[in-house]
């Protein structure tokens, strides 16, 4: 077997080289993964928070039917139902890019799983805190604001950790709509060069960098908020 990295310095046919098509897919790939992660995380607390809530039993039932709505059903399906279903539906939708449809289906998949990680925040923490805030005058929302979410926040890092690396990893599914992520430049360079032990080892090598960077900034991150001599034993364990 001989190695032949100078594939990447042959031009694709369209006037760049693979190695240039190759960081063009990084960049999507981030995208995708970025914008959707914003997207889970913004649902996610919405929703985890929800599935909380004293005294409002109907926005438990719908935060609940919310996560076991898009937990269960798998992700590419979900892609799918986003691009092929929702806008013969609305057609409004369909002059919707399909990178924005691609966000919101894996934004929307992350963020039951981040919801069900705030939840066991929220719940992992003493009674007392929201006995503190209501103590204080505070409404619920408050409360929520100002005492239980920073703190559930700061507990739940680690699992968003390791949701945010399976993020950046389930953004492989993008190539099913036709996005030029990673995964579909591996495939579509493969075939053209027949180097697919070069295409796809780099290709592995810029989904294993990205996904230390994310677990990087988190652990930094981590660091930065941790709350010292607080721990919870089990607090994280809702969301897998």
């Amino acid at each position: 077997m001989t190695w032949d990295w100078k594939v990447f310095l042959q031009d694709d046919g369209s006037g760049r080289t693979y190695l240039q098509w190759m960081f063009d897919a990084w960049g999507w790939t981030l995208s995708v993964a970025g914008a959707s992660w914003v997207v889970a995380m913004i649902f996610g607390a919405l929703i985890g928070t929800m599935r909380t809530l004293p005294n409002s039993p109907w926005l438990v039932r719908l935060a609940n039917a919310w996560v076991e709505l898009f937990r269960n059903v798998p992700l590419l399906v979900q892609i799918f139902i986003w691009y092929f279903v929702i806008p013969k539906i609305f057609p409004a939708m369909k002059n919707l890019p399909s990178f924005i449809l691609v966000v919101f289906a894996l934004g929307f998949f992350t963020s039951s799983r981040i919801a069900e990680q705030v939840r066991a925040g929220i719940q992992a923490l003493p009674r007392g805190q929201r006995y503190a805030g209501m103590a204080m005058g505070f409404t619920t929302a408050q409360t929520y604001r100002y005492v239980i979410l920073p703190m559930a926040f700061r507990i739940i890092i680690p699992p968003l950790t390791s949701e945010s690396m399976n993020l950046l990893k389930n953004s492989s599914v993008a190539f099913a709509v036709s996005i030029a992520e990673l995964t579909m430049f591996a495939m579509q360079a493969q075939e053209e060069t027949s180097r697919g032990i070069e295409i796809y080892l780099a290709v592995t090598l810029l989904y294993a960098a990205s996904a230390f960077a994310v677990n990087r900034v988190m652990a930094v991150v981590e660091k930065k908020l941790q709350i010292p001599g607080f721990v919870v034993a089990g607090a994280t364990g809702g969301g897998h």
